[in-house]
């Protein structure tokens, strides 16, 4: 989905600054060829804990699936604070540029998965997690 879908709630519930800078580096982006997909946006609650249980199911406990997904209580996508771009050359121009914006990448085994840090647009972009185990908001 575009990220000027407003009829879409996955994009349509984004924090409205994550979504504004969002766009705004999306925008950017076009200049250079870019095209930016939202695959994960806001998600609900039963839409989390569903995709919990199919990473249990697929990785085989919930310690291994914590890698991987969330719980609803934590999850930044039920929150509307997270956001999991698609193709490859999007994620690759964010991982250069979306600093710029307050975009960061989180974890390093998501490339796909950014938040808004606004701090970063002075600072930079702080240092990833490994994965959501490593993330103190995780360990609710």
């Amino acid at each position: 989905m575009a990220v000027s879908d407003d009829a879409i709630p996955a994009v349509a519930n984004l924090d409205p600054d994550l979504l504004r800078a969002l766009r705004q580096a999306a925008t950017n982006a076009a200049d250079d060829g870019i095209e930016f997909s939202v695959n994960s946006g806001w998600r609900s609650p039963h839409c989390q804990n569903q995709l919990l249980r199919e990473a249990v199911s697929k990785y085989g406990s919930e310690v291994e699936a914590a890698r991987w997904v969330a719980t609803a209580a934590t999850s930044p996508h039920v929150s509307g604070d997270a956001v999991d771009i698609g193709h490859s050359d999007a994620t690759t121009w964010l991982s250069d540029h979306g600093a710029e914006y307050g975009l960061c990448q989180i974890y390093k085994n998501e490339p796909w998965h950014y938040e808004l840090r606004p701090e970063a647009i002075d600072d930079g972009c702080p240092r990833m997690y490994a994965d959501p185990t490593q993330d103190p908001r995780m360990q609710q």
